[in-house]
This record gives C-alpha cells, sequence and structure tokens, in this order.
C-alpha cells in the first residue's frame, strides 16, 4: 500500500497555473516538441546551423507566447499558434532542401552550390 501514499492525483499535475486551458497548452506543446527537436537537429546538421538556431529560437519564443495566451483567452493564441507553426514549416523545407543536397551530392555529384556560383 505504499504506492497510495505517493500517488499523485490528477489536480496536482495543474502546476503553478490553475486555469483548465493550461494543461491543454502543456499537452499540445509536448506533441510538437518530439517534431521540433528532430527537425532541428536535421536542418542544423544538413542545411545550416545558425539559421536553425535562430529558427529554435523563434520557435520557443511562440511557444511560450502561445501559452500565455492560452492563459488568457482562446483569441489570444491564435497568432503564436499559426507563427510557431509556420517557423516549423520552414524549418521542415530547410531540413529537406539540406538532406537533398547532400544526397544529390554525395550520391550523384550534382553540387547545386557549385552550379549556382559559376
Amino acid at each position: 500500500m505504499l504506492w497510495k501514499s505517493q500517488y499523485v492525483g490528477s489536480d496536482s499535475s495543474a502546476g503553478c497555473c490553475d486555469s483548465p486551458g493550461s494543461r491543454g497548452a502543456r499537452v499540445n506543446s509536448s506533441e510538437y516538441f518530439p517534431i521540433f527537436l528532430a527537425v532541428l537537429w536535421q536542418a542544423g546538421l544538413f542545411f545550416h546551423q545558425g539559421l536553425a538556431a535562430a529558427l529554435g529560437l523563434l520557435y520557443i519564443c511562440s511557444r511560450y507566447c502561445y501559452f500565455m495566451g492560452y492563459k488568457e483567452s482562446s483569441s489570444e493564441r491564435l497568432v503564436p499558434l499559426y507563427f510557431s507553426s509556420g517557423v516549423l514549416w520552414i524549418l521542415v523545407a530547410a531540413s529537406a532542401l539540406g538532406i537533398l543536397h547532400f544526397f544529390l551530392s554525395h550520391y550523384m555529384g550534382l553540387n547545386f552550390l557549385q552550379l549556382l556560383s559559376v
């Protein structure tokens, strides 16, 4: 019966924010975080580290604004939500271009950067 004394109920998972929307914002953010980490890593590795870091910072700040807007009202969370999804799509595009460039230059010998400079 030790587990009953150590049980943490669902009411204590609200943390410091007691609004009903804060749990939804945490769950929503935790669903997108693995996608963000994978795409950020790929964009930094295959495309450009500086651009990936700047876009990652923009994404984290927009998710923070989304979380704060989620606590206030539903209308204040839409702009940061759309902005963060736009930044995530730019990261996806950068990682896809980087991976495409890597495979084309490594396996087919086509280097687009060399072709553009000529």
